[in-house]
């Protein structure tokens, strides 16, 4: 994500919601959404994307299915939380794409 881009947990829920389809996001709670989106950013903070390194974009680094793999994984340990790995994928994509239009608006 580009250094000037503010990440929203609000904006992004609300983002995600719209990308996933109302069927999908009427199935969770903003707080099993925000918790996707911190395991999002644990396995950031795992594999070194939060650090600044101007040779290699984070487009070039992160690796999708890898990612939604260790969100799955993580949903999975947590027996209270259970989510579709269908919509858990789409959440994950949603989550991307919220990134993604941070980094179109600067």
């Amino acid at each position: 994500m580009n250094e000037g881009s503010v990440f929203d947990e609000d904006k992004a829920i609300e983002f995600i919601r719209k990308y996933v389809g109302e069927e999908i996001s009427q199935q969770y709670s903003d707080d099993e959404i925000l918790y996707v989106i911190d395991i999002i950013w644990d396995y950031y903070e795992k594999n070194g994307y939060l650090t600044l390194d101007a040779e290699i974009t984070e487009e070039e680094l992160l690796d999708v299915d890898s990612l939604t793999a260790y969100v799955r994984k993580e949903i999975a340990n947590d027996k209270e939380i259970i989510m579709d790995p269908k919509d858990l994928e789409k959440i994950v994509k949603g989550e991307l794409e919220y990134e993604e239009s941070l980094e179109d608006i600067l």
